[in-house]
């Protein structure tokens, strides 16, 4: 067995400090954790307290007449690598290995046509890691971190090549648990995510790979330890003699948009907006439509340095858009309009249906379809975006758009109509610089409960009846025609809410919807 030795230093609180200020006892108690002393034009006598407190360190033993420290003093601290910051396990890049992968595009779903074929995106991923943990098992500097979420977010292929890391008692032929091992590269079932946040960061510090993988709803618990790490590298960005470290990567799946059996306390994507708040230069954000583009931007950060990285994923079976050479080159880009999905090639649209996440890109698509069934004259642009930060101008992150590009895109002056993952509050804050101002943004608006993934969608007024619903009443030349689609969209929103109460799951053209039957639209 190994055994470890640790040294307990214990010290009074504020050791040292004056023992009393103003009669008021100080050393050991919670006056120490605060400013001791306050010395300022109010507390003239208090200098004298002060000069007092330092007088007791002998600084005249401490340093010369230079005000450098003497000789004995300099020879304690550690030369060359024993400097903390020089130690290569501090400075964990001078450690680092590049990471082995495969080629992330031979794990890619076969797409004949756009939305002719299902999967399931994490699951898919699930394949590519697990390979990665094989070619990475030598070497030793790959894990995967997770509170008990690993099989749940549809990663469990990884099994088959490596376990649960357990240590423990094992009980013979009543043990429950599955893939233990004590050698497992994977830390999971411990149900603490500050564990896993601490675990890998350390992890990442001392010159290895790996990613987190959570519930989106319960990654907040480590919003500050996040904060803190996006602080830090912030910070060793400016430091020419800290070595890159591989970065910070997150996968959110269990996302707010599917969780029906769990409801409301499932349901929060805040940690988009937490993340956004920081450095430009540190934080990305990728919110993958399908499983082709999964792969490409999993790959793509799993490779990176120095950065923060969150994916947003979908664990439930969905159409998938895009081949994968259409994938790589969607995501490369970060945001791209959708041709096949799009009719207003060679004119301007009349409405941009933009989209953002895979449920809001579902829905959109949906609703397009209907539009474009019910009134084939509208000219409509699609518009995905899978690098969220691309929405920002080019002067406030460095994956922005400029506005010639964002207008290109999105027209100056066209209404759009925009499906996002999250609170919608965060796609204002991104584009309000830009020049297009008749932007209407749905998304997650704080309701939620047990109930069926469509209805969740309804409650937040993001499904694709709804989206038909604002497009037309922001195009009011469709006069007549447009009166008459709003209320046969509304007359399905009763009829869903009369299906679901009397069946308990959504309706069959829900469940079974395809984007033209998976032809597209001809």
């Amino acid at each position: 067995m190994l055994f470890r030795s640790m040294l307990v230093f214990r010290s009074p609180k504020g050791w040292t400090c004056p023992k009393e200020v103003d009669g008021a006892p100080t050393e050991g108690t919670f006056r120490a954790h605060q400013l001791p002393v306050a010395v300022d034009a109010a507390h003239p006598e208090h200098l004298e307290v002060l000069e007092r407190w330092l007088r007791s360190y002998r600084p005249e033993e401490l340093f010369d007449a230079a005000g450098a420290p003497v000789p004995a003093l300099r020879a304690v601290a550690p030369q060359g690598e024993r400097r903390m910051g020089a130690n290569p396990h501090a400075n964990g890049g001078k450690l680092l290995r590049e990471l082995k992968r495969p080629d992330f595009r031979a794990y890619g779903i076969d797409v004949p046509s756009p939305g002719s074929v299902e999967a399931q995106d994490m699951l898919v991923l699930g394949g590519y890691v697990r390979d990665v943990m094989k070619l990475n098992l030598e070497s030793r500097n790959f894990r995967i971190f997770a509170p008990d979420e690993t099989a749940s977010n549809r990663l469990h292929p990884v099994f088959e090549v490596t376990g649960r890391r357990f240590l423990g008692e094992r009980y013979e032929n009543e043990d429950p648990d599955e893939h233990l091992d004590p050698d497992g590269r994977v830390m999971d079932s411990m149900l603490s995510e500050h564990m896993c946040e601490g675990w890998l960061e350390g992890y990442l510090l001392t010159g290895r790979h790996g990613f987190f993988n959570s519930y989106e709803a319960f990654i907040r618990i480590v919003d500050s330890m996040f904060a803190q790490h996006a602080k830090w590298l912030k910070t060793c960005n400016e430091l020419p003699w800290r070595q890159d470290i591989a970065s910070l990567n997150y996968i959110l799946s269990s996302n707010v948009w599917q969780q029906d059996h769990n409801g409301f306390t499932h349901q929060d994507p805040g940690f988009l907006d937490h993340v956004a708040n920081k450095k430009a230069d540190v934080v990305r954000i990728y919110l993958p439509p399908d499983a082709n583009c999964l792969l490409s931007v999993f790959d793509h950060c799993i490779k990176s340095r120095n950065y923060v990285n969150v994916i947003v994923a979908s664990k439930h079976p969905r159409p998938q858009w895009l081949t994968m050479e259409q994938a790589v080159k969607h995501c490369t880009q970060g945001i791209g309009i959708w041709d096949w999905a799009s009719n207003d090639q060679g004119e301007e649209p009349d409405v941009v249906m933009a989209c953002c996440g895979d449920t809001p890109t579902l829905e959109t698509l949906a609703a397009v379809t209907i539009l474009r069934k019910e009134l084939p004259e509208l000219k409509i642009r699609v518009v995905n975006v899978v690098d969220l930060m691309k929405l920002q101008p080019h002067t406030e992150h460095p994956h922005g758009l400029t506005d010639m590009e964002y207008d290109m895109l999105f027209t100056q002056d066209r209404p759009i109509i925009f499906a996002y993952h999250g609170y919608p509050t965060l796609i204002h804050e991104l584009t309000y610089r830009r020049h297009n101002k008749h932007l209407h943004v749905r998304g997650y608006k704080e309701e939620g409960t047990i109930t069926t993934p469509f209805d969740m969608r309804v409650l937040n007024d993001i499904d694709r009846f709804d989206l038909v619903i604002d497009t037309v009443r922001r195009l009011p030349k469709l006069g007549n025609r447009g009166a008459y689609l709003v209320q046969k969209m509304n007359d399905k929103l009763v009829e869903h809410r009369q299906y679901i109460k009397d069946h308990g799951v959504d309706l069959p053209e829900i469940r079974e919807w395809k984007w033209n039957n998976g032809k597209g639209i001809e």
